[in-house]
């Protein structure tokens, strides 16, 4: 789908054009004069020659040609006729402000009727995203919303946008970097109305998505010129095969990504009925592929846009050493010892080193520092030399230039309505600590204690010379490690987008297999797993206890005994289960035992050979995400109770599970802590492989495979107990 037209627009038509104060027709035509659009704009309206000097027509077919993009403010039933209308004319897309769609119960047919229109397709899918024919590149009409608020392009001075923007929206100069593409109208507007200078290139309010998702948008603004870092507001996940291949475009392209996503769905069905659903809801699952993709994750909107501005600043990014092995971090500068302190944990707390100085940095700053200060990092230089430029200059450079520094950050607070007698004093000490930043060979980054305690103004003075500039403490701490943070890979993001699409794993044909949806037996999920190499206990089944004796002979004892039922997944709850059995009469009580449980109806007896100790973990391969995923982490007793996982998006390398398996906090019971015996790691991550592996490439199609416990030891490990669940329909 093309939306090049649509997002930067030479020629606009209004349909309902009007001057009627606080209708949508009339906002979107001040918006557009506001902004200085020079292209080619028509109204719509049956009524009128002329609105607001801008010339009507009757109808979308009097238009005298398709424009780029048409701007739909008329009430919601009219609509999928006019999108109807656009495309047949060969317009270059729509914006839909009108509400009363998918967001209302009634809205919910109309919504599916503009996205046939759209599509071109009378029997198009009515889920956005859905597979579909229709959906082929350069067949579907591109729209964006309804119940939106539009777009506004700063670069190319285009804003079909159904609410306020500012005056200086309008300027030149007020064009950046930085994309917002935001499923929430209000964070969008209120993104816009921000006084912290964004420069924004382009955003987008994606109201409902019916026809254009994320994914869609991110494509396409990673390829406009002049974007160098795009922030994404999400409150649902979308279509994971999209949105993989558009992280995949940015990296390709070094645009930065910064994500939030409100709202954590939970595990889908499937998951929640196995331990997978505690350890990894669908907001896990999405932040790894984020994390995958280099991406930086933001937990509120003033996160979110001081990311965005920081990362589109290509001077803030810290030069990748010559020496990869050569130790490099970040340096801390305040007048404050509070400050100094404060930034240090914050440091900490998000795994930032704060490398010590050189002996000849130490030397050469204790020429420049007055006596009271100590030369460290954070380095305190004190308020003892305030506003004197030169010597503050020679002391950021002295820092930059040391060789374990690649990073600094500048902490300067300039409060609102300085008197004028002190003012000067303040310009010096920030135009010093510029001067050196700008002067040193580490990336700069300033920053302001408090949100509100840097200006407009400021920013912007400090963005002419390259320097980056971000809003409180803490948020820049964020920045600088997210700015360190390395980019993704395009290969494997297209390989993560691959078996998310939605024929991955899909059946090439009729297949022997329990009912799409259902649970298998233990037992034919056990031997489902041994056909593609994961090591299972031997073990039998049986319909009587007399029959599980005999069949239990030819196993070794102690016996494991299990009901074995697609009903059944989680057996301790309900006495379906009996560990360390450690002979013939034992088991036949046991059995008969189960067999006489209400859980027994319909379920087989299966006995295995006990498991040989080990630590106890959980692998598992789900599809409930919005891209299929490992969950790798603790099991056993302990898997819900500690929740300490590792999601790694599928398809993973026996390497990428080996790291997720040692950033466990409980790593050290794997690698011999405690005097423990080290288990066979690469093991596990090759057997938890082939668990994704068989998730994906399953002809019956398949939506989950949980293994708790694989009990892992020095010699290999083995699946103890296992979840399987084919693919619903």
């Amino acid at each position: 789908m093309d939306l090049g037209r649509l997002l930067a627009p030479r020629s606009i038509a209004v349909l309902g054009a009007t001057d009627r104060p606080d209708a949508y027709g009339d906002t979107i035509l001040r918006n557009l004069e506001r902004i200085g659009f020079d292209g080619d704009l028509w109204g719509i309206n049956p009524g009128r020659d002329a609105v607001r000097d801008v010339a009507c027509v009757p109808s979308i077919a009097d238009l005298p040609e398709p424009v780029d993009a048409l701007a739909v403010a008329i009430p919601a039933p009219g609509v999928p006729a006019a999108i109807e209308a656009a495309a047949r004319m060969g317009c270059g897309g729509a914006v839909v402000v009108s509400a009363g769609f998918g967001e209302v119960e009634e809205g919910r047919e109309l919504e599916a009727e503009l996205r046939r229109a759209a599509l071109g397709a009378p029997d198009a899918p009515d889920t956005p995203g859905a597979p579909d024919a229709s959906d082929a590149p350069g067949t579907a009409f591109p729209v964006c919303g309804p119940n939106g608020n539009g777009i506004v392009n700063v670069h190319d001075r285009a804003a079909i946008w159904g609410d306020s923007l500012r005056p200086r929206i309008g300027d030149r100069d007020a064009a950046g970097g930085v994309a917002l593409i935001s499923q929430s109208g209000n964070v969008a507007v209120n993104a816009l109305g921000s006084r912290r200078a964004t420069g924004f290139h382009t955003v987008v309010s994606t109201g409902n998505g019916t026809v254009c998702d994320a994914g869609d948008w991110l494509l396409a603004i990673s390829e406009r010129e002049g974007v160098r870092s795009i922030a994404l507001f999400l409150e649902s996940d979308g279509d994971g095969a999209k949105l993989a291949e558009a992280l995949a475009r940015c990296c390709e392209r070094n645009v930065r990504v910064a994500v939030l996503k409100v709202g954590s769905s939970g595990a889908g069905a499937a998951a929640a009925a196995a331990h997978t659903g505690a350890l990894a809801g669908d907001q896990r699952v999405f932040r790894s592929l984020i994390e995958e993709a280099g991406a930086s994750w933001a937990h509120n909107p003033h996160e979110l846009l001081e990311l965005a501005r920081v990362l589109a600043e290509p001077r803030a990014r810290p030069r990748r050493a010559k020496d990869p092995e050569a130790p490099s971090g970040l340096a801390i500068l305040t007048c404050s010892g509070g400050d100094s302190g404060n930034a240090a944990d914050e440091a900490e707390r998000l795994g930032l080193e704060l490398p010590p100085l050189a002996q000849a940095t130490r030397h050469r700053l204790t020429e420049l520092l007055p006596g009271a200060a100590t030369a460290g990092n954070p380095l305190d230089y004190t308020s003892l030399i305030w506003a004197e430029t030169d010597r503050l200059r020679a002391i950021v450079e002295a820092v930059a230039d040391d060789p374990g520094i690649d990073q600094l950050l500048l902490f300067h607070d300039t409060p609102a309505d300085l008197s004028p007698e002190v003012a000067p004093g303040w310009l010096a000490t920030r135009s010093g600590l510029a001067a050196g930043a700008g002067a040193g060979g580490a990336a700069p980054l300033f920053a302001s204690t408090l949100p509100d305690l840097i200006s407009e103004e400021v920013i912007r003075e400090l963005a002419a010379t390259g320097i980056a500039s971000v809003g409180g403490l803490s948020t820049a701490i964020l920045c600088a490690r997210e700015l360190r943070r390395a980019p993704g890979g395009p290969e494997r993001l297209r390989a993560i987008a691959a078996a998310a699409s939605s024929e991955a794993g899909a059946p090439p044909g009729p297949v022997d297999a329990p009912p799409a949806g259902e649970w298998l037996p233990e037992a034919e999920a056990k031997a489902l797993l041994a056909s593609a190499g994961v090591p299972v206990p031997a073990g039998r089944t049986a319909e009587t206890a007399a029959d599980i004796v005999n069949a239990a002979a030819r196993l070794a004892a102690p016996y494991a005994l299990k009901l074995s039922s697609p009903r059944i997944q989680h057996k301790s709850e309900l006495g379906a289960i009996a560990l360390g059995i450690p002979d013939g009469d034992a088991l036949r009580a046991a059995a008969e035992g189960m067999l006489a449980l209400p859980a027994a109806a319909g379920a087989s007896l299966l006995v295995e050979e006990m498991a040989p100790p080990g630590v106890e973990l959980l692998v598992s391969a789900s599809r409930d995400g919005i891209v299929p995923a490992l969950v790798v982490g603790l099991g056993g007793i302990w898997t819900e109770a500690l929740a300490d996982a590792a999601i790694v998006p599928l398809p993973a390398s026996a390497e990428r599970v080996e790291r997720a398996l040692r950033s466990l906090r409980g790593a050290a019971l794997l690698t011999g802590g405690r005097g423990g015996e080290p288990v066979d790691i690469a093991a596990v991550a090759e057997v938890t492989v082939a668990i994704g592996e068989l998730l994906l490439s399953h002809p019956g199609g398949l939506e989950l495979i949980e293994v708790n416990p694989l009990i892992a030891g020095p010699d290999g490990c083995v699946a103890a107990d296992a979840l399987v669940r084919r693919r619903g329909s």
